[in-house]
């Protein structure tokens, strides 16, 4: 997706990494170039909502369980791994 508006991250981009940002699982730096860009484009905050909204609907009906770490790291790999075959955008390092 884009807004046809240049910005200093793409759309696409952010729309990747949305649920990172969501759930602070990026690093600050990127966290605020996520930030710039939803102040900018309208169309991608929109897109934000409905994500925010949706995960907070997530939250409220699944009991606030924490998924294992193990978990979370086979599907971070998994998404990245799709991400990187569908030709999309770089994904961001491993985390520790």
């Amino acid at each position: 997706m884009s807004c046809g508006k240049p910005h200093e991250t793409d759309c696409s981009e952010v729309l990747a990494e949305v649920w990172l940002f969501l759930d602070h699982e990026c690093d600050q730096g990127r966290r605020a170039k996520l930030e710039q860009h939803l102040d900018e484009c309208s169309p991608c905050l929109e897109h934000y909502g409905l994500d925010e909204h949706l995960k907070t609907l997530l939250a409220s009906k699944c009991g606030g369980e924490h998924a294992p770490d193990a978990l979370k790291e086979r599907l971070r790999a998994k998404i990245r791994k799709t991400v990187l075959e569908r030709g999309g955008v770089p994904s961001p390092p491993p985390r520790n």
